[in-house]
């Protein structure tokens, strides 16, 4: 089966003043620039906003620099805005900040010492049920969830 390529161009909002430009004519390059359409999608349909409110955050708001939503986007890869002058010029939250975000619980978060960021499954459950139907103009009056229990192995035995 031969892959249909559709040689338009996608156009992006700029990036400062620079033009951002998605085209599919360069060949072989770099695939890394997922990160531009995944912007673009954030801001036309405000995903990162919506998925941060998908968390509780137990923090003390005068002792934190990240917001879920920071946590969520990590989108300070230069670590210029960072608060303490101590840490411009590094990216991103450190691990223990991020394992507040991924290894907290609702059942502990508010009370535990230093996972207090927890995920609301449910409220995770529907954002991707909306995200789902939004995706259409008119949303299915059916979905088929087609559940598979096969065991697939993976290439070259991995675990999990």
């Amino acid at each position: 089966m031969n892959t249909e390529c559709k040689p338009e161009q996608l156009e992006f909002q700029s990036l400062g003043w620079r033009e951002v430009i998605g085209r599919f004519d360069g060949g072989r390059i770099t695939s890394d620039g997922g990160g531009l359409l995944l912007r673009e999608v954030d801001q036309r349909i405000g995903l990162l906003d919506r998925l941060a409110a998908c968390f509780t955050d137990h923090r003390n708001p005068e002792s934190i620099e990240h917001s879920v939503r920071d946590l969520v986007a990590q989108r300070d890869l230069t670590g210029e805005r960072r608060v303490r002058e101590q840490d411009r010029g590094n990216p991103l939250a450190a691990s223990s900040t991020l394992n507040r975000l991924e290894l907290g619980t609702p059942e502990s978060a508010s009370s535990d010492r230093y996972k207090r960021i927890a995920a609301d499954s449910e409220a995770l459950d529907r954002l991707l049920v909306d995200l789902f139907l939004e995706s259409y103009r008119k949303p299915p009056r059916k979905i088929w969830l087609d559940l598979d229990a096969t065991d697939d192995p993976l290439h070259g035995q991995q675990e999990g």
